[in-house]
């Protein structure tokens, strides 16, 4: 009889490894939902950020794209968040901390490995870094800065133009002959209008980062402003990085988002500091974050 007893109790603990050591059921998985850019870099995320969160901490992140100011404003204002959190540029995350739409991050919960001092921003959560530059066809005139670029005599073609102003207005004010410097002291809109309006029936107008290289490649645009990480090494277009734009990519966190959503939100910032994620990430597109020991392993 103890013998008995002894395989039965063998094989009870043998059924509760099995049971804890296989994927986890449903009712344990609970749902994180953002928003963000999508694409290569979306992808990456999902691989590298992710789907070890969701194996590791039963956190699933759902991923609407793309994001950006318009969106989580909407969300904020209305008093319906449904997505917790959304990337942009610096210019939002400083358009929207103004309105009061945005909740400040908890970064002792966050508890981040070590990370620029200049990626923590109280109301930022800054995820990458990434330039806006200007690329084009392969077969194409090649410009040699933003005057070129906006010269559609010499360089015919149509432009695929960001749908965003601080992605656009700066290079028409460096096209009308302003310097780096007198751009970044403040805009000359009534310029850099004049530049957009002699160009506007050659220009195609772009809201997500996939859309610049696609219209490239298909060739319905010639030449285009983009996002770095998305037109670097691709087969049939070239690139300029003179005078382009170095920004970080921020997530902020929606003004009412709840709380069991931000308990998750800080256990997903805390994952993208990690180095060989960031390292990862950087295998799939060039973006690199902000921890001080990336370099090292890229």
């Amino acid at each position: 009889m103890s013998g008995k007893r002894s395989l039965l109790t063998g094989l009870a603990v043998g059924a509760l490894i099995v049971a804890f050591s296989g994927p986890l059921a449903a009712a344990d998985v609970r749902e994180l939902h953002v928003m963000d850019a999508g694409g290569q870099w979306g992808d990456a995320m999902a691989k590298c950020v992710d789907e070890p969160l969701l194996k590791e901490k039963g956190i699933k992140v759902v991923t609407e794209t793309p994001g950006g100011y318009a969106k989580l404003a909407a969300q904020a204002k209305s008093g319906t968040v449904v997505n917790s959190a959304s990337d942009g540029a610096t210019t939002e995350l400083v358009r929207l901390s103004a309105e009061g739409l945005i909740e400040k991050i908890d970064w002792a919960a966050v508890n981040p490995e070590p990370m620029f001092p200049e990626a923590k921003n109280d109301y930022g959560f800054g995820t990458s870094y990434y330039s806006t530059i200007m690329a084009f066809r392969a077969d194409a005139k090649p410009p040699k800065n933003w005057t070129d670029f906006f010269d559609t005599v010499n360089f015919p073609g149509k432009r695929a133009l960001p749908d965003y102003p601080d992605y656009v207005l700066p290079f028409a004010d460096l096209a009308d002959g302003m310097t780096a410097a007198e751009v970044a002291k403040g805009l000359d809109l009534d310029r850099a209008f004049k530049v957009l309006e002699r160009v506007k029936k050659d220009s195609i107008w772009w809201t997500a980062g996939a859309q610049p290289p696609q219209l490239l490649k298909d060739n319905e645009a010639q030449y285009a402003i983009a996002w770095s990480g998305r037109v670097v090494g691709q087969e049939g277009i070239k690139v300029n990085w003179q005078d382009g734009e170095l920004d970080m990519s921020w997530f902020f966190v929606a003004k009412g988002a709840s709380k069991e959503q931000k308990e998750m939100l800080w256990q997903w910032f805390h994952e993208q500091t990690v180095a060989s994620k960031q390292a990862c990430v950087a295998q799939y597109i060039s973006y690199p974050g902000p921890s001080p020991d990336l370099e090292k392993l890229l």
